[in-house]
């Protein structure tokens, strides 16, 4: 996986996520959820970005699980939208596909690295 690529697909996944919560109506539910939303999907990248800094293979290997975690949560939330009748799937398919990639090449970069340790 390439870093520098990597990075940017996440940031712009997360910049994604925010402009789609500000599509929702205005009400109680859409607001929680959309806040939850916005926090799990902008932090697939701030712990991306920290995972790159990590001091030892361990270590990354401890925060790419917390990037792995919050990818999936994402994902949850985005179906949570979806299956409250808050949004369209159409409106947040694109979002929804990015975050499962990137959940999945972060667990198979997870994989390559439990295996340089073995």
């Amino acid at each position: 996986m390439d870093e520098q690529a990597f990075k940017s697909r996440t940031k712009k996944l997360a910049v994604s996520i925010i402009k789609q919560m500000d599509k929702l109506p205005q009400s109680r539910a859409a607001d929680v959820v959309a806040r939850q939303a916005i926090r799990s999907g902008t932090s697939i990248g701030a712990n991306y970005r920290a995972a790159c800094r990590a001091k030892s293979t361990a270590d990354m290997i401890n925060k790419m699980k917390i990037v792995e975690e919050e990818s999936d949560e994402t994902a949850y939330w985005l179906e949570i939208l979806v299956e409250a009748g808050l949004v369209p799937q159409e409106q947040i398919s694109a979002a929804y596909t990015e975050t499962n990639e990137i959940l999945a090449m972060t667990v198979a970069s997870i994989k390559t690295l439990r295996n340089r340790t073995s």
